[in-house]
């Protein structure tokens, strides 16, 4: 394996900000460094121009570190590109703190041979040059790329080596290279409608950001006549192409006079179709929905307030309490009611995307997409709890979306630095070979290999190709190779790095041995490594940890697995796979490996800052303008899920949108979905309704981000809808300009802070986003590709049709390096990462505080029900499990509530009912103080022969009777509109209880201890592994495992239960019974019972297995308790009924 140093240096860099020297070139810096060819001999080279907009008048001065990179100027340009990015995605780069950016040249990944010619270490011809054993380099269908015409096979480095210290010399036939030859090849492999500038005269950030700067545009003409909403324009400097919305006169790039400028007529004549639109609820649901809970607040409100005026003077400890809790509860759920007035639905309109977006125009005359690119986030972070055959199916399911290849990028986020893990990506890779064309050829849905070869219906169904058949069983028989590869990679991991361990002490034992003849040999002791596939370290965690190799400590490193495809549709053959792929298209999106660097004394922040490390890198590589961010079991269930999120992106007034929020569907629950695991009500009916607000909140996986929402940008046009909230522009303009009615867009597109003292200039941006260029650089690039089509008149900040249809950058060995520099453990250091850009750390459940700040700062968000699922995952549906998920949300909601993120703090931005949504989030712990006590209440009456009232008189009853029925008809009307079921409703209500009577409770008392004492709170991965009995799919429904959140609940029943008995035996022996007073307490006991009962089934196990004996004993030992209550306080009359009863 060869490797290549990436030596750091750094170059200060004086950069004029007049405007009037935007035209000068920019200043080239200059890095040094060597490589080491796979012949072993060493190569200096210097770099003159690196891919950064370093010379744009726009940027301040400060000192940058800029990771160098091959050059390969002798080359053809786009043949150069390709090897180059060949090279790259054949290569694990790693580094960190303090360590040298280092790329490994790997000749495998995996132990079977990967066959895909974008996929790292893909089988190939073997360099010709003696010596060498490199791979030949190759085209995107993996033919070699042969530079001479004696087709002498030769490697990226030996051509490199030959060109530039050979004197250019083929090494085969000794004749020159023809680099007409590679010009040819480069027309034919990438051909475009109009050719670029070369790379020699224009930088790449340059080619991305063009026309986007403070010089005059183009457009001098917005849609609506006001100002200028296009002023950055994603166009070629000089080079007009497809993609412009209105084209120059006469190749002019016009100097500020609209006469200059035409608009074209298509744009005014087309008709406008919407993308989206919303379905009302009908208002004969929705207006007896609104009065009910009119009517329920009046009477609560009279109800408490006949409470608080008829006090139970009998036992006015008892009134005291349930007046209290009734309170409360009546504040809790006002707080939950009232953000469920405007529920509404959403619907989109895939065809009309298509059209606007996939469809021939006169500015896409080639029809090629014109939609943003998507970044697929997968998180990860134990093999062992996250098994990875798991995560390898949510991989595939992603390469398989139905979205253009070309603009789909994945990446998995390895949190374990497990070499595991990383292997089972790279069997994924190469499964998703045959996997990919096979979903595209015959529409499979779902797309994950797992579920849909475990399809309980027809999988022939509505199938029509006659090779149907055929295909699916050799790919099923594929996948069951798979499954099986993934299952042994932990044993052929553990005896590869035994045998290579084995090896190394024997080397190291005669080395011993020649250095020491006569003395007696000691055993040698050498560190315990992990071996890679090609007999390597992995730079990971080691399986026997060691120093810069655990879980806490190790190098940053990424792969590219799969490489950037290529541009135009590369159609398989009949003869290239197992199954016919002719008019198929074979290519698969770009697939990234990530694991950060972590160190010890550092705070690597969970999820959060893996999830920011991922934001940074993919910036970098592939930049998308919009993120999905997805849980290793969550996988794409409809693979036309991204295109249904895209159309709320895309329409009218998208660009105010920063995520859109799918609702979380899960497999594998039991039917009877004993403990509210597919949270519908939540999902269904509290979602809904937030959809009518400002948006839902943010879930933590299933969600569609606006790249710049989570860099901690204001929405455009922020002061149009609050005029009195002051927000500071990214460019750093003057205050009286921007406050001017002609402003121009770019002062609306990006603003970031609170006040317009606070101007956003450059030398600001490296306190907020850290010193990479790259990543700055690529901020204005995403918030332009990520603006909705400028094709109608209404359509504010919109870009111009046809503006994306440019090819993607490829890859290079400067732009991975750099990346691995963003994902070092130290580069958040005094940054605002964490703070206000990204994911925000502090609380266990930084989703909801992500999705906060969002709203917060005037974004808005939505709602997309799909009408096939758009993901699925899984849950926990033991209870233990359960428990200390809904624990751990509950701590996090706690957490919010003695933060900065509480929503009373909120800003005048956020509506008064969003805000009164996000406070029910940090308030509902809570009420599991009060819910326990409320529980007890119903056993203190039974003991005590009292009641929470003096007598149950009519108005009593009349008012529990009301509220009552209230609520059971606005449960209807919730189902009604929400669609869910009344079983789920009701398992809601009794999970409701069982979660607040210990995990809520716990939950508080953990977060009073983390604010008051400062004492941590860590918690483990949910395992998403099954039971032991493989035969049962519910086996782990019925394992009990002890844990102390069971104490309340158990301690509850118990009480209760023995309450009834004493209540009914003190009745049964009184001379006067007080039935009123036995009713009331019964009654409220078995309503507590009855939403226990879930919990006291989970406690029996697997049905059958608990010993009858167990309930007898339950219920002897429930009499004998109460018997001995009335023996030891038995009536003080003797003549009352019972009462010359004695023990014998």
């Amino acid at each position: 394996m060869a490797s290549m140093s990436f030596k750091g240096s750094r170059s200060s860099l004086s950069i004029s900000s007049d405007a009037a020297d935007s035209h000068k070139p920019p200043i080239p810096p200059t890095v040094g460094f060597g490589r080491r060819t796979s012949s072993g001999r060493y190569v200096s080279y210097s770099r003159d121009d690196l891919d950064s907009e370093l010379g744009s008048s726009d940027f301040m001065n400060y000192t940058v570190h800029i990771p160098p990179t091959p050059d390969n100027q002798p080359m053809d340009p786009s043949i150069s590109q390709k090897v180059e990015e060949q090279y790259v995605s054949n290569s694990l780069f790693t580094g960190g703190f303090n360590s040298v950016t280092r790329a490994h040249l790997m000749d495998k990944v995996i132990e079977s041979e990967a066959s895909h010619p974008q996929m790292a270490g893909a089988k190939g011809s073997s360099c010709a040059v003696p010596g060498c054993d490199a791979k030949v380099m190759s085209d995107e269908r993996g033919v070699d790329i042969l530079p001479c015409e004696c087709d002498f096979k030769i490697c990226r480095d030996c051509y490199i080596d030959a060109v530039k210290t050979g004197g250019g010399i083929c090494p085969g036939c000794k004749e020159p290279y023809k680099n007409t030859d590679l010009d040819e090849t480069a027309v034919d492999n990438n051909s475009r409608p109009l050719p670029l500038p070369p790379p020699g005269t224009m930088s790449k950030m340059e080619r991305r950001l063009s026309l986007m700067k403070s010089t005059k545009s183009v457009l001098m003409r917005s849609q609506t006549g006001d100002f200028d909403h296009n002023r950055w324009l994603f166009e070629t400097r000089g080079t007009y192409g497809y993609g412009n919305a209105i084209w120059p006169k006469d190749g002019n790039l016009g100097n500020g006079n609209d006469d200059e400028v035409v608009e074209p007529t298509e744009l005014m004549s087309k008709p406008w179709r919407p993308l989206t639109r919303k379905l009302k609820i009908p208002a004969a649901v929705l207006s007896p929905y609104r009065l009910l809970i009119f009517l329920r607040v009046v009477v609560l409100a009279l109800f408490l307030a006949w409470r608080v005026n008829h006090p139970n003077n009998d036992a006015i400890w008892l009134w005291g309490m349930s007046v209290v809790c009734e309170i409360w509860f009546a504040f809790s759920w006002l707080l939950d009611q009232l953000p469920k007035l405007s529920p509404i639905n959403r619907a989109t309109d895939l065809n009309v995307l298509k059209d606007k977006f996939e469809t021939p125009t006169p500015n896409n005359p080639t029809g090629k997409s014109d939609l943003p690119g998507i970044d697929v986030f997968v998180s990860t972070a134990d093999p062992e709890k996250e098994p990875p055959l798991v995560t390898a199916n949510t991989i595939l399911s992603i390469l398989a979306a139905d979205f253009p290849v070309e603009k789909l990028a994945c990446y998995v986020s390895d949190d374990g630095g497990a070499l595991l893990t990383f292997e089972a990506m790279a069997e994924a890779a190469s499964f998703a070979n045959i996997w990919v064309p096979f979903c595209r050829k015959h529409d499979i849905e779902p797309r994950n290999p797992e579920s849909y070869f475990n399809l309980k219906r027809d999988p022939y169904k509505n199938k029509v190709k006659q090779d149907f058949v055929k295909d699916r069983r050799r790919v099923k028989r594929e996948y069951d190779e798979f499954k099986v590869r993934i299952n042994s990679l932990p044993d052929s991991i553990r005896r590869r790095s035994d045998a290579y361990h084995a090896r190394e002490e024997i080397k190291a034992m005669k080395l011993q041995r020649q250095n020491r003849e006569d003395e007696p040999v000691e055993s040698v002791k050498i560190p315990k490594a992990t071996w890679m596939a090609d007999g390597t370290h992995w730079p990971g965690t080691w399986l026997n940890p060691a120093t810069e190799h655990s879980r806490g400590d190790h190098a940053g490193i990424i792969q590219v697995m799969l490489k950037p495809p290529s541009d135009e549709p590369l159609h398989g053959t009949a003869d290239d796979r197992l199954i016919d792929l002719t008019d198929v298209d074979i290519r698969l999106p770009l697939l990234v490996y990530v694991s950060r660097e972590k160190r010890p004394g550092y705070d690597h922040n969970k999820k959060a800052g893996a999830m920011n490390a991922l934001v940074r890198a993919s910036a970098i590589m592939s930049n998308g303008p919009f993120i999905l961010n997805l849980d290793c079991d969550h996988y794409i269930y409809n693979s036309q899920a991204m295109r249904e999120g895209m159309c709320f992106m895309m329409d009218r007034g998208g660009d105010r949108i920063c995520y859109v929020q799918f609702p979380q569907r899960f497999e594998g629950i039991d039917p009877s979905d004993r403990y509210a695991n597919h949270n519908t009500v939540f999902f269904d009916v509290n979602m809904r309704a937030l959809d009518g607000l400002m948006g839902p909140v943010y879930v933590g996986t299933g969600c569609l981000f606006r790249r710049i929402a989570l860099y901690g940008f204001d929405p455009p046009r922020s002061k149009e809808h609050h005029p009195g909230c002051c927000s500071c522009c990214f460019f750093g303009r003057n205050k009286k300009h921007s406050s001017m009615a002609h402003t121009s867009e770019e002062n609306h597109a990006l603003r970031m802070g609170d006040s317009d003292d606070e101007e956003m200039n450059l030398s600001l941006l490296p306190k907020r986003f850290g010193n990479s260029m790259f990543l700055i650089d690529s901020i204005p690039v995403a918030e332009f590709q990520g603006r909705p089509l400028a094709d109608h008149p209404a359509v504010k900040n919109g870009r111009p049709p046809g503006a994306l249809t440019i090819p993607r950058e490829l890859l290079d060995a400067s732009t991975v390096a750099e990346a691995i520099s963003v994902i070092s453990c130290w580069y958040e250091d005094k940054t605002e990462w964490g703070n206000r850009v990204g994911w925000i750390y502090g609380s266990v459940t930084e989703d909801v505080v992500t999705g906060y700040r969002m709203h917060n700062r005037g974004w808005k968000s939505v709602y997309c029900v799909t009408k096939r699922d758009a993901f699925r995952g899984t849950a926990p549906i033991n209870l233990t499990d359960r428990l200390h998920q809904v624990l751990r949300w509950a701590t996090g909601s706690v957490e919010i509530f003695f933060s900065r993120n509480n929503a009373l703090l909120a800003s005048p931005r956020m509506k008064l009912l969003q805000r009164i949504a996000y406070l029910n989030v940090g308030i509902y712990p809570f009420t599991s103080i009060f819910l326990i006590v409320y529980c007890f209440l119903p056993a203190l009456s039974l003991f005590s022969g009292q009641f929470i009232v003096q007598t149950l008189n009519v108005t009593f009853l009349t008012y529990l009777l009301i509220i009552t029925v209230t609520l059971c008809l606005l449960a209807v009307l919730e189902i009604k509109w929400s669609g869910i079921a009344l079983e789920e409703w009701w398992r809601n209500e009794q999970f409701w209880l069982i979660g607040g009577t210990s995990a809520h409770l716990a939950a508080v008392l953990q977060g009073l201890l983390k604010v008051i004492a400062g004492i941590e709170i860590s918690f483990t991965l949910t395992s998403k592994s099954g039971g032991d009995d493989v035969d049962d799919e519910f086996a782990d429904l019925y394992i009990v495992k002890w844990t102390s959140l069971f104490i309340p609940p158990i301690t509850i029943m118990m009480i209760n239960l023995i309450a009834i008995a004493v209540g009914f035996s003190r009745t049964i022996y009184s001379v006067i019974p007080q039935w009123s007073r036995l009713l009331g307490g019964v009654f409220f006991s078995f309503w507590v019972l009855a939403h226990l009962y879930p919990f006291a089934k989970g406690l029996m196990g697997r049905r059958g297995r608990t010993p009858t004996i167990v309930f007898v004993w339950s219920g002897l030992i429930a009499i004998t308790i109460s018997l001995l209550w009335v023996a030891i306080n038995p009536p003080s009359s003797s003549t009352q009924i019972g009462g010359s009863f004695q023990f014998p």
